[in-house]
C-alpha cells in the first residue's frame, strides 16, 4: 500500500453561496466517510486563502520571506486528502470520487 496525495485546486474569489457549498460539504462529508471505511483514508485538511501564504526562501545563507503564494495564479491548493491505496488505479477512483464530490479538479501524486 502507498500513501496518495489528493490536491483540491480552486478558483480564487468569495466563498460560494451556503446553497452551494452546502450540497458539497455534504458529498465531502460522505465520501470521508467511505474513505474510512474503506481503510483509505489517512489524513486531509482545508487551507486558508492563498493571500495568507508565507514564502520563505534561502539565497547564499540569507533568508528572505515574502507575503502570498509561491506562485501567482486563478487557482491555488484550497485543501487536501492523503489516502492508502494498494496502486495508482485505486488512488485515481478516489481522485475521481474527490473531484464529483467538490466539483473541482483534484491531482492525484504518490508519495516517494
Amino acid at each position: 500500500m502507498k500513501n496518495y496525495l489528493l490536491s483540491v485546486y480552486q478558483p480564487d474569489g468569495p466563498t460560494p453561496a451556503p446553497d452551494v457549498l452546502g450540497p458539497i460539504v455534504e458529498a465531502l462529508g460522505a465520501l470521508n466517510a467511505e474513505m474510512k471505511a474503506a481503510g483509505a483514508w489517512v489524513f486531509d485538511g482545508g487551507l486558508f486563502p492563498p493571500e495568507t501564504a508565507t514564502v520563505v526562501k534561502v539565497k547564499d545563507g540569507e533568508v528572505g520571506m515574502t507575503d502570498g503564494p509561491y506562485v501567482e495564479g486563478k487557482e491555488h491548493l484550497g485543501g487536501f486528502t492523503i489516502v492508502r491505496a494498494p496502486d495508482l488505479d485505486a488512488a485515481l477512483e478516489w481522485g475521481r470520487k474527490l473531484a464529483a464530490a467538490t466539483t473541482l479538479p483534484i491531482e492525484v501524486r504518490p508519495f516517494r
